[in-house]
């Protein structure tokens, strides 16, 4: 698979099946991701690869503080601003319908939606997840740098044919995603990352993108 086709192919997956992933696969693209860039090469990313036991107890333990109805944690940080203007609050929104358009839930539906989202913390059945930290004293250039190696990451697992899905709904999970992996109190969980084979019997819609004018500027002479 040559870079094209992976970030092609790339997606959102949220249907995986229950296929295991070998740990030297995930060892491979772990290691090739270090490769990813850092300014001043800090590599500010701290990730735990979490298969087995130790995610089905945390998958456990979300579960049982959504049946009920424990309250999300305190947020430590903001996910998105808290008015988004235009032309993101249309994407996001255009986002929200195809989503649970694709699986039949109506706008109106709200115990619909929520029945949905909460397949986050079940890491939508993928049998890997990825739990990605930073220290929290770092700054803006730090995270984006987490970013790119996230996506670099992504893009490895599509060329050993497997699928993912970034979660920052994990950061709303914080406290009982530590509770299992005991990080040190430097780090912020940025987000969860759900690794597997994807279920190709399941409905399961890609979101399209803006474009090219709308994002991208050519600038040739003065």
């Amino acid at each position: 698979m040559d870079v094209y086709e992976a970030v092609a192919s790339r997606r959102a997956v949220r249907a995986f099946t229950d296929r295991d992933v070998p740990r030297e696969v995930l060892e491979r693209v772990l290691s090739a991701a270090a490769w990813a860039p850092s300014a001043s090469n800090l590599q500010p990313w701290h990730t735990y690869a979490v298969t087995g036991v130790a995610l089905a107890e945390i998958k456990k333990r979300a579960a049982e503080r959504l049946a009920t109805g424990d309250p999300w944690d305190e947020p430590e940080y903001e996910q998105y601003p808290p008015a988004l203007k235009s032309p993101y609050r249309e994407r996001r929104s255009a986002f929200g319908e195809q989503r649970y358009g694709t699986l039949g839930i109506a706008r109106e539906d709200t115990e619909g939606r929520q029945r949905a989202a909460s397949a986050n913390w079940g890491c939508f059945g993928a049998p890997a997840a990825l739990f990605c930290y930073i220290d929290r004293d770092l700054g803006r250039p730090q995270w984006s740098d987490v970013g790119m190696y996230l996506q670099t990451v992504m893009l490895l697992l599509r060329a050993e044919g497997l699928h993912s899905c970034t979660q920052m709904a994990w950061a709303k999970f914080h406290r009982t995603v530590a509770e299992v992996l005991s990080p040190p109190d430097e780090l912020i969980l940025f987000c969860g990352m759900s690794i597997g084979f994807e279920d190709a019997t399941a409905c399961d819609g890609r979101t399209g993108r803006a474009p090219l004018d709308e994002t991208v500027t050519f600038v040739d002479g003065l």
